[in-house]
């Protein structure tokens, strides 16, 4: 996505937050960033009680998530050709939040980038896979296109630490339990 484009949705502090929070390898300072750049999706607040492991708001968020984007799955209209992958995606979901369940968030980031991809792919078609695709989520969509850019900003073969992991996929996740 031109840089450009995205500076006229996101502001500056939540752009440099985003590339700090990729670059950091300090749980602690992630956590500060990923606040950051939540407030592009609205939601600082918020996001700020589900980043503190203390406080239980990333469980409720996992089942907040499951249950949204298990409908959204289930009432999205495709082509007899992707009722195996709706199916598909369906069970990944599930196998997701056990992960999270059970703290191993770096299989659960993993996954979330399968999981995002194919919903994103059942819900736009082909047009997901076009290059142009950013600048068209951003144009038809602003919330959502700032989602997709965050997406598109996350390394997809991250090493991180299981927090790091934990707090990237809890702002992604927050974003689509609420869209």
């Amino acid at each position: 996505m031109e840089e450009n484009l995205i500076e006229q949705f996101v502001d500056k502090h939540s752009l440099d937050a985003m590339s700090l929070l990729v670059e950091t390898a300090d749980d602690g300072e992630a956590v500060t960033q990923a606040v950051q750049v939540s407030e592009a999706f609205g939601a600082a607040e918020p996001f700020k009680a589900i980043a503190d492991i203390s406080t239980g708001d990333g469980e409720k968020l996992t089942k907040s998530f499951h249950r949204n984007l298990q409908l959204l799955i289930q009432k999205t209209w495709v082509e007899k050709s992707d009722e195996d992958l709706k199916a598909q995606v369906l069970y990944q979901l599930d196998e997701f939040c056990r992960y999270l369940e059970s703290h191993s968030y770096k299989k659960a980031y993993d996954l979330f980038f399968t999981i995002v991809d194919n919903v994103v792919y059942l819900m736009f078609g082909s047009q997901a896979k076009a290059k142009e695709f950013s600048e068209y989520a951003l144009r038809i969509d602003p919330e959502f296109g700032i989602f997709w850019w965050y997406m598109q900003s996350l390394p997809r073969n991250a090493v991180w630490s299981e927090n790091k992991s934990r707090i990237a996929v809890l702002l992604g996740m927050y974003f689509l339990a609420n869209y």
